[in-house]
Formats: C-alpha cells, structure tokens, sequence
C-alpha cells in the first residue's frame, strides 16, 4: 500500500514544482504573461525586458512606467524598420493596451529597455521589476533572464500548458 502513496506524493510534489515556475501575473483585467529578458555581458549598461499584456476588460488601459531595483530606469520602447533602416524609440507617454488586445513585447519590437544596469543579467536568474498602468495600478513581476541570444524564453511554450 505505502508504494502507491508514494508515486502518487513525487507526482503530487513534480506538479507543484511547475505551477511554481509558473510566471504570469493580473493587475485588474490585465493578464501579464512571461516576463523575461536576455542575459548580458560583464559591463552592458543596458538589457531588455520582454513580456505579453492581455487587456480582458471593456475599456483601455496603458503601461505608463516600469522601475527595477537592478537598473537606474526602465523605459517602454518601440523598435520599427522604416525605409530599411531600423528605429528605436521611447514611447515616452507609455503603451496603450486597448479592450480584448494583447500587446506583445519582443525582441525587434516592443521592449522594456532597463537603462544604467547596476549588475550583468545573468542566465537563470529572476529580477524584480514593477509596471505601473494608468488604470490597474502597479504589479510587481519577475523577469526570469534567459541566455544573451534567446529569441524568445524557453519556459513560454511550457508555460502555456499549465
């Protein structure tokens, strides 16, 4: 009898290690989803910040700033190819996420861009950052940092089965 217990206890134990893992977060009806950001070498006095905002309300709200103990300042960012040539700006009054959209920022895209980096962004580690949205409020988040030449984070496929 004790033998089925315990199988049932390491699946048991196995589940909840991934529902820990499991980084998406709500502020109001924003659903924020997977933040993540790329490793960077020793001295990079920048990073980038990534993650998916899903506005399941009625009406728009909009991030309007973000701050992290690990970087002098967060900015919001736009990054576009125009005439072939590529663009990046600060979106200085923040990004609207209108009623039933989901913005994504990614690389090539939106970002997060933390200015001034007080530490390299390492591999595997999970950095505290707070978005503030005009309506909803401030969320505290992760950023979990993947390797310096991810596309996009390796947890995110996984994520999304949970």
């Amino acid at each position: 009898m004790h033998k089925p217990v315990h199988y049932l206890a390491a699946i048991a134990f196995a589940l909840a290690g991934t529902t820990a893992f499991a980084h998406d977060y709500k502020a109001g009806p924003l659903k924020i989803d997977h933040p993540w950001s790329r490793a960077t070498p020793a001295g990079a006095k920048v990073g980038g910040g990534y993650l998916s905002i899903e506005n399941t309300g009625t009406t728009p709200d909009r991030l309007v700033s973000v701050s992290a103990p690990f970087a002098g300042r967060g900015e919001i960012h736009e990054m576009a190819v125009n005439n072939g040539v590529m663009t990046m700006r600060e979106l200085e009054k923040g990004i609207e996420i209108p009623p039933g959209a989901k913005v994504e920022f990614k690389p090539g895209g939106f970002h997060i861009m933390f200015q001034e980096l007080k530490q390299p962004l390492k591999q595997d580690e999970r950095l505290k950052a707070t978005l503030t949205f005009e309506k909803a409020g401030t969320v505290e988040v992760e950023f979990k940092v993947e390797g310096i030449g991810a596309k996009g984070s390796s947890g995110a496929a996984e994520h999304k089965h949970h």
